[in-house]
């Protein structure tokens, strides 16, 4: 059985620890980051993203939640989001700082 990707209501982009930006479109990529990828030691916020996007999975709870609680995970694990309104201005600030 193939998985379909679950798309986040908006993508969330957080500068990771090395300084490079990184944009999460999906429920699959976050868990992915979550459980492989993750840069820091895992804190509260870590583990209530990774059951709430697991969970979102299974659509016992919305996957807004779980953004939200990925959201949380990033700023404990210092890495910052990246907030921008549109693509333009998205482009404008991946030009600023490449």
């Amino acid at each position: 059985m193939l998985a379909i990707d679950t798309l986040w209501s908006k993508p969330v982009t957080v500068r990771l620890q090395n300084g490079l930006l990184h944009t999460f479109h999906s429920l699959e990529d976050t868990i992915d980051f979550l459980e492989n990828e993750w840069p820091t030691r895992f804190g509260n916020h870590h583990r209530r993203a990774l059951d709430l996007c697991r969970a979102a999975q299974k659509r016992y709870v919305t996957s807004e939640a779980a953004r939200e609680a990925f959201i949380s995970a990033c700023l404990e694990g210092c890495m910052p989001l990246v907030l921008t309104s549109n693509p333009q201005r998205r482009s404008a600030a991946i030009q600023l700082l490449g």
